[in-house]
């Protein structure tokens, strides 16, 4: 049996005779009352705590965990904005850690020192954005990269880890995304993206001063680097060359030879050494969920760790002395609880994210739910099913649009997602063709054919949930964000007659403008982009006929839009003008303005306002219930 029949056949099965439970109705507090976690987790150099940034107090900050157990200590205090950590430094108790201000994407990199918790910023400057690539293989030198010389393009700095004092060794001036740096700084590998699914890999030999495309090739292949190899001879590089999923290869810089380390049937996302080189983690993408796998550096043989929980496993670290690890992990149901562990010995779990306000039974376990598009081809996604949807009592239904386009909805915690859930509706992620993931095939699908395509995809979706018995057909609206808030406003101008109601969180609704107002920052990869998307002078015609603002008269669901006041990616514009334009044609454009967030939420209480929001348009114009007045 197919995969994707044994998945509908599933499907049909649990609505038949699916059992149904009661589970109480939560506030939208207690979804946002868990911890959540941002990646970047770093073990002390003495092994006593886990760096992680935790959103406890309502702003993400950096916290160090004692891994012995015990309460967590804060080590930045922010209540505006949020701190992404980069790691401890490998000698001693200093940190790094990224943030920006009120989401506008200007990321600094701060240093907080030991004695007395001081902070100090790395990249002054007013209108910059700085990136951490890593550290040097003696450990005296770490480097940043800042478009200060340039808006456009990012240069190379090395920084000394005694006086903070830096050099600049790479000058961008041919506009490359930057790589990784061996560990002797010799070498520095350089991206060229030609487009989404097309890019080259460029070597810059610091010694002789050249730079050398290491990436010939004939058609679309996309070639990313992830690490140079511990002794500065090799480049470890993943390509989707000759096959639809991206595999592990080594580049030798010397001879050019290309050995193959690892060709699974899903893609290879990432892979990094340990400090000392003796371990490489390998991240996989399958089936919505991303798995770290660990490999002797040297054999490539697996490197067994018993006791790893099913599900999502995540930001996978090691210590500097190769005696402990850590990664993050959930089920889909619950946000993600970081777990330690000592190589031999099984992991156990060192947070409780969840909190005490939750039941972890009353919360949904995703499952992988696919159907046949009318073209043949097979869309994945999703399907998160309340307790008590069943076929006697048909539940409310949404269809969830994730960003990108390239982007992809994957098994993890969703405050959103669960809140909605608990309250009654069926969502279903849909992983529309151009989704990542699926193959280089199905990621091309929908080139230049955004708001067609895709969109063709999302209407579809709508029979899928029909189809499982469970959802009452007259109640099936329509929600996502960044790219997936285009779709849901190409949803509704497009094909006015599918969904009941609609909600955008920071879409775009003028597709000329969008391309043509993208950050400076972003030089690098707009020929991609516009290969795309479309070039907004050459293609203008066809990107204003897929830009919902053109066809506002057409929307007459009910539509919710969210916007962040400093998004740099959609400007607010772009929500102001298509809520304004729905609202004169005398149609509901209800409109919420969070004016210290940019692209998507960074504070809990935002995102407890802009929830309360959804649950409350969705009631009174999705399931038709009036609002009773106090």
């Amino acid at each position: 049996m197919s995969r994707r029949l044994s998945v509908i056949f599933g499907l049909a099965i649990l609505s038949l005779n699916g059992c149904s439970r009661a589970v109480p109705e939560y506030p939208v507090e207690a979804f946002y009352g868990t911890t959540e976690y941002l990646g970047g987790a770093s073990i002390s150099p003495d092994n006593t705590s886990l760096l992680v940034s935790s959103n406890a107090t309502g702003v993400y900050n950096a916290v160090a965990l004692p891994i012995a157990g015990g309460a967590p200590e804060a080590l930045t205090f922010s209540t505006t904005d949020a701190v992404r950590v980069l790691g401890y430094f490998p000698q001693d108790g200093r940190i790094l850690f990224s943030s920006d201000s009120a989401g506008d994407e200007k990321s600094h990199i701060y240093v907080r020192l030991v004695a007395g918790g001081l902070i100090r910023d790395l990249t002054p400057g007013s209108n910059l954005t700085a990136t951490f690539l890593g550290w040097s293989g003696d450990d005296t030198t770490f480097f940043i990269a800042t478009n200060e010389r340039d808006p456009r393009y990012f240069d190379l700095y090395a920084y000394r880890t005694e006086d903070y004092s830096r050099e600049m060794i790479y000058e961008n001036r041919a506009g490359y995304e930057l790589g990784p740096v061996s560990r002797d700084m010799r070498y520095l590998a350089l991206h060229a993206p030609h487009s989404a699914s097309d890019q080259d890999i460029y070597l810059h030999d610091r010694t002789s001063g050249t730079t050398t495309l290491l990436t010939p090739h004939d058609g679309e292949i996309r070639y990313a680097a992830q690490a140079f190899t511990p002794d500065g001879m090799g480049l470890l590089l993943t390509s989707d060359e000759g096959r639809e999923f991206a595999s592990l290869w080594r580049h030798d810089l010397a001879s050019g030879a290309k050995t193959e380390l690892l060709t699974p049937e899903w893609d290879v996302t990432d892979a990094r050494y340990s400090h000392s080189g003796k371990f490489l983690i390998v991240s996989l993408n399958e089936d919505a969920t991303e798995g770290a796998r660990l490999y002797d550096a040297v054999t490539m043989s697996p490197v067994a760790i018993a006791g790893l929980p099913v599900g999502q496993v995540r930001d996978f670290t090691i210590s500097w002395d190769d005696s402990h690890f850590a990664f993050s992990h959930s089920d889909g149901s619950a946000p993600r609880d970081y777990w330690v562990g000592q190589f031999g010995q099984q992991p156990t779990r060192l947070t409780d994210a969840l909190g005490k306000d939750l039941a972890r039974r009353d919360l949904v376990k995703p499952t992988i739910a696919r159907f046949a598009a009318s073209d043949g081809l097979e869309i994945p996604g999703l399907l998160y099913r309340p307790h008590g949807a069943t076929k006697s009592t048909p539940a409310p239904a949404l269809v969830m649009i994730h960003g990108g386009p390239g982007g992809q909805a994957q098994v993890g915690y969703s405050a959103l997602t669960q809140t909605l859930v608990n309250h009654g509706y069926v969502v279903y992620a849909i992983n529309n063709r151009g989704s990542s993931g699926y193959g280089k095939s199905f990621f091309q699908a929908d080139d230049r054919r955004h708001g067609e395509a895709d969109l063709q995809d999302v209407v579809e979706a709508k029979q899928m949930l029909i189809q499982t018995g469970y959802v009452d057909s007259t109640q099936i609206g329509v929600i996502g964000g960044s790219y997936g808030g285009y779709l849901v406003l190409a949803a509704l101008a497009f094909e006015p007659n599918v969904f009941k109601v609609g909600v955008d969180l920071f879409g775009i609704s003028n597709w000329s403008r969008t391309l043509t107002s993208i950050p400076p920052y972003w030089e690098s990869m707009r020929s991609a982009l516009y290969r795309e998307m479309g070039d907004p002078v050459e293609d203008s015609a066809r990107l204003r006929r897929i830009s919902p603002l053109f066809r506002a008269t057409s929307i007459r669901s009910p539509l919710l839009v969210l916007q962040g006041a400093n998004d740099p990616r959609v400007l607010k514009v772009e929500s102001d003008e298509i809520v304004a334009a729905v609202a004169e044609n005398g149609y509901v454009a209800d409109y919420i303005i969070f004016y210290n967030e940019g692209h998507g939420f960074l504070k809990k209480a935002n995102e407890i306002k802009g929830t309360t929001a959804i649950l409350a348009f969705l009631k009174r114009y999705l399931r038709g219930i009036e609002p009773v007045d106090p």
